[in-house]
């Protein structure tokens, strides 16, 4: 293990020493250990001035899973040196990525062109070029969270610079996908969820003031081209960029391009994200077009609908989004599935009736209600299938049967939901 790594973890084990001795007995403490530190001990490769983080059992850097890898270690960060050199230098990487092509969203650690062969515009250095809204967020809330733990300005540096000029751009541009957009994807000999349709273009859209994804964050095709929760995570991540603009840089015209796009993609999803459903009255879609067609559903990864409140977009309060989680959490949503060991939100990216643990987490982040809380807790003791790390989708009926045994994702977001519902609230939102 790299000397930095190691420092980072002795630091990280002092400061939650008196938190894990609370913890309610050895199988939760086990849990917590692997899955918090999973990250560090498995996924961070280590440099000279670099850290590159693989998702666990794909060696590829994803902009959001690296964010979201490292998020639950954002309120120990200002006390550990270590942590704080590993956190910079995975943000100084993620700039890197954007710079050199802001529609991909997973790179290689070098130009070694390993990763998909897809009709798209390829480059040695990308594993995969499939565009997502959610790839650009991440990395800059993750930058805006470290400045605020920290107050270290050093990351805003000319390469943030020029990688915010390329998110704000690519934002822009796919407001106007029909007319403007050059972005491509075909994959051949796959199925639909993989490549897009008409020629790489995917679905028809017209305008509607939000920004367009090809793919969702599970890296399944959009159907329809505006993805609700992701332009709800590019408000979040737009509002933070508007104060990087007047708290560091003091430039008020990058902080009114800001608010300019923000407001524009905010308007969009009131006037086209929310449909009336004949049970739950005033709710968000998942996705739309534009042209009076919507998807009702959610999906385990984040952003999700059910994560809006996570990501900072809405209270948890707010009736519209109440409305659209009592929707999410029954038999109406096609992806909520029941099963003897627990219930929760799935995926069409895995098998019919798998629940995720990302998905639970996410849950329990956002529930109001302790007993909630403990709830997903239980549910989440119940189907580690006795390894005390989590996985991708599992079968609820047989916690055995499960995808990807080393999803790092999932075990940090887990780990970030023990933190809370265990005493040690880190959400800045929530």
């Amino acid at each position: 293990m790299d000397k930095l790594i190691r420092t980072a973890i002795e630091g990280l084990r002092k400061d939650l020493e008196v938190f894990v001795s609370s913890l309610p007995n050895d199988r939760v403490k086990e849990i917590f250990d692997n899955c918090f530190y999973n990250t560090l001990t498995t996924t961070v490769k280590i440099e000279e001035g670099d850290a590159f983080v693989i998702t666990g059992d794909i060696p590829a850097m994803w902009l959001r899973d690296s964010s979201a890898q490292i998020n639950h270690y954002l309120p120990f960060v200002k006390n550990n040196l270590a942590l704080k050199e590993i956190v910079t230098r995975v943000i100084k990487r993620q700039m890197d990525c954007i710079c050199y092509d802001p529609y991909a969203n997973a790179f290689n650690r070098e130009e070694n062109g390993q990763g998909y062969q897809d009709q798209t515009k390829l480059s040695k250095m990308v594993w995969e070029r499939k565009y997502e809204i959610d790839s650009l967020c991440y990395p800059l809330i993750l930058c805006y969270d470290y400045y605020k733990a920290t107050g270290d300005k050093d990351i805003f540096d000319v390469t943030f610079l020029a990688a915010v000029e390329k998110i704000l751009l690519v934002f822009e541009t796919e407001q106007y996908h029909e007319e403007k957009s050059e972005y491509r994807f075909q994959r051949f000999d796959c199925s639909e969820t993989d490549t897009l349709k008409r020629g790489g273009l995917g679905a028809t859209v017209a305008y509607t003031g939000m920004t367009w994804s090809g793919f969702r964050p599970s890296d399944d095709a959009c159907e329809f081209g505006y993805l609700v929760p992701s332009n709800m995570m590019a408000c979040v991540a737009l509002k933070d960029l508007e104060m990087i603009a007047l708290e560091v840089l003091d430039n008020q015209a990058l902080c009114n391009r800001a608010k300019y796009l923000r407001t524009k993609i905010d308007q969009g999803i009131t006037k086209f994200g929310v449909v009336k459903h004949p049970k739950f009255g005033q709710i968000y879609c998942y996705e739309t077009d534009g042209l009076g067609n919507h998807v009702l559903m959610d999906d385990a990864n984040a952003p999700s609908l059910m994560s809006a409140p996570y990501f900072g977009y809405v209270k948890k309060e707010e009736p519209i989004y109440q409305n659209t989680r009592a929707f999410l959490l029954s038999k109406e949503n096609p992806y909520f599935y029941e099963g003897s060991y627990c219930s929760g939100i799935g995926s069409p990216h895995t098998p019919e009736g798998y629940v995720w643990h990302i998905a639970l987490a996410m849950q329990g982040l956002t529930a109001e209600t302790k007993d909630e809380k403990r709830q997903i807790m239980e549910y989440i003791l119940r189907t580690d299938n006795g390894n005390c790390y989590m996985h991708e989708g599992f079968n609820p009926n047989d916690p055995s049967e499960f995808t990807r045994p080393w999803f790092a994702w999932a075990n940090s977001i887990v780990s970030e939901f023990m933190l809370d519902v265990y005493g040690y609230n880190q959400n800045r939102n929530i």
